[in-house]
């Protein structure tokens, strides 16, 4: 026979705690429907988080081509614009080679100058890229792309010229219009990277009397949308041989380095020079090839590697 003040006791303790235990089950059951429901949800989604991210990418992308075309208009209403010589500044950093910056105008928006300058068959614009070997995206956000190139350049100095092969790690970003490049395995090169930067520049800048914008918005504002704007494009490189020859050796190397750069940018003011040209004749995209149309848009560039991989695949079909 049990013991009556125990039966008690323990039907007291119950009286307090099975009620509490009760509530903790069932919002602990109500919690995991909760959370079947929402897993199921997601689950039958097709869309699901993967195609939201992808939907933003194609809506940002959109966005900067209805931009690009819009600042275009000016440019087809008033293409006039005289190209200026680049300056070029060569230093010569303790154990480098040379430090070289490149700056230079260029009379088209910041938008049309990138697609340029990272355009997968940017071959075809500098003329100092022989060929491609190879091109590996390895990080795609969007606006940001991360690419391992390896490629073949080709360098001219007075009456030597030669080719050299140049595998660097690329991390573009279309959002502040910057290209940092490094380069991948040391060789006859223990250090060559660098940066390419693309800021916009009011060129109609008159058109605001006495305000100076310092924005965007300011200057569409104050030119009333009717101002163009262009580039002030920015090239800076450091080169460092494993081995820094003496001079004279090293005045060449120089010599062939800033040669290079120049003619890099030189060929960029030629290709901008017949965009603002097909710009003033009404020439449409429609007379270029798909593959040049796609490439010439601010897209995905997967998409314009594929582009260039189909372009390359069709001339050796040709050629045979």
């Amino acid at each position: 026979m049990g013991n009556p003040d125990s039966d008690t006791k323990r039907n007291v303790v119950s009286s307090v705690f099975d009620p509490a235990l009760s509530r903790f089950v069932g919002f602990s059951q109500k919690l995991h429907t909760c959370f079947k429901s929402q897993l199921k949800n997601l689950t039958a989604d097709k869309h699901g988080i993967g195609s939201s991210w992808r939907q933003d990418k194609e809506i940002s992308s959109s966005s900067i081509q209805m931009d690009l075309e819009k600042q275009l208009d000016s440019w087809r209403g008033n293409p006039s614009w005289t190209d200026q010589t680049p300056i070029i500044k060569v230093s010569i950093p303790k154990g480098s080679l040379c430090n070289l910056k490149a700056e230079v105008n260029v009379g088209l928006p910041p938008d049309a100058v990138y697609n340029i300058v990272i355009d997968p068959d940017n071959r075809r614009v500098f003329k100092n890229v022989k060929e491609v070997m190879s091109r590996k995206v390895l990080v795609d956000e969007g606006l940001r792309q991360v690419v391992e190139v390896e490629q073949a350049a080709f360098w001219r100095f007075l009456w030597w010229s030669g080719t050299i092969s140049v595998h660097v790690l690329v991390d573009q970003d279309r959002a502040d219009h910057s290209m940092r490049f490094k380069q991948v395995k040391s060789g006859f090169m223990k250090r060559f990277e660098g940066s390419w930067k693309v800021q916009p520049l009011f060129v109609d800048e008159h058109m605001c009397d006495r305000l100076k914008p310092k924005t965007l918005e300011e200057y569409n504002k104050c030119t009333g949308g009717r101002g163009r704007i262009g580039s002030k494009v920015t090239l800076d490189q450091l080169i460092q041989p494993a081995i820094v020859p003496p001079p004279p050796i090293s005045w060449y190397l120089r010599g062939i380095t800033a040669k290079t750069t120049e003619m890099l940018i030189h060929d960029l003011l030629a290709e901008t020079a017949r965009i603002r040209k097909r710009l003033a004749t009404g020439e449409t995209e429609e007379s270029h090839s798909p593959d040049e149309q796609r490439i010439g848009k601010a897209g995905n560039i997967k998409e314009r590697w594929a582009a260039h991989r189909r372009t390359s695949r069709k001339r050796r079909k040709d050629l045979c």
